[in-house]
């Protein structure tokens, strides 16, 4: 099984099946640039928690678990299974995102949700 790795959408590419995990096109990235080779925009979190969210630090909490529950069984946990499905095909899947804060932001609490379930299965 492969694994996940994060990286911001604006970074130079450096190998890997790249997947887009945002459910929308960062701004300013050409699709020459992104070199991509996917986009899970079902894996992302809803419209509304995205606005609720809006990236402010103090909410990141209460977003990270409203977010753990889209990926379980609401509007994120088809795209999330797939994603998995890619990790059975590709060894180096890479999760890109377009958010400014590398330390807070949807793309980490992904990564965390889709390592926990390999590490489930065995």
């Amino acid at each position: 099984m492969g694994t996940f790795r994060i990286m911001r959408a604006y970074d130079d590419p450096d190998g890997g099946f790249r997947v887009l995990v945002d459910r929308l096109w960062p701004r300013g990235l050409s699709k020459e640039r992104a070199q991509l080779d996917d986009w899970a925009k079902d894996a992302a979190p809803s419209p509304e928690l995205r606005v609720a969210f809006n990236h402010m630090a103090e909410r990141y909490e209460e977003f990270r678990d409203h977010y753990v529950q889209e990926l379980e069984s609401g509007s994120a946990a088809a795209g999330a299974d797939r994603l998995l499905g890619l990790a059975a095909e590709h060894p180096d899947v890479v999760l890109l995102f377009a958010a400014r804060n590398p330390e807070r932001n949807h793309a980490l609490v992904l990564l965390d949700y889709l390592n926990a379930r390999q590490a489930a299965a065995g």
